[in-house]
């Protein structure tokens, strides 16, 4: 075989795989972070210390360290029933799942339940910017040891 050859045979086998991966737009953690703004009326982001990262609200859960987190696990904090049902499936925050969340959270919660009367606490939507956002939360960490 030769070498034109043996380098067309790798590009072709690596294709298929390439198209079967969805592509994950990488996000931008310091837009995020100035996107922050419009969370802050429900959510803080708190260290495990105390130390306050983002200010905000209490109506919504902590966001320190969500991104790893199993969906509604923060202690003491009053979820809705669809977010808890989620979390009883073992799902964990990553990303992907939670730029989609805020895009449009009821959606989310109805097509990880397949309840179509899923319900979400969580009303606003963030419709641009997802990707920013969770790649802001997932950089609010405790540090890895």
């Amino acid at each position: 075989m030769n070498l034109m050859t043996a380098a067309a045979l790798a590009a072709l086998t690596a294709l298929p795989l390439a198209l079967a991966t969805p592509a994950l737009a990488a996000g931008d953690a310091a837009k995020g972070e100035a996107d922050f703004k419009k969370c802050k009326a429900c959510h803080m982001i708190v260290a495990d210390d105390g130390t306050e990262i983002q200010k905000g609200g209490k109506t919504g859960p902590n966001l320190y360290g969500v991104v790893g987190r199993a969906v509604g696990s923060v202690a003491d904090y009053k979820y809705g029933e669809s977010i808890v049902a989620v979390g009883a499936k073992g799902v964990v925050w990553d990303e992907a799942l939670l730029a989609a969340y805020v895009a449009d959270p009821a959606k989310w919660l109805k097509e990880q339940t397949g309840d179509a009367s899923a319900k979400s606490k969580m009303t606003f939507k963030l419709a641009k910017g997802g990707e920013d956002m969770a790649a802001y939360l997932a950089s609010v960490k405790p540090a890895a040891n």
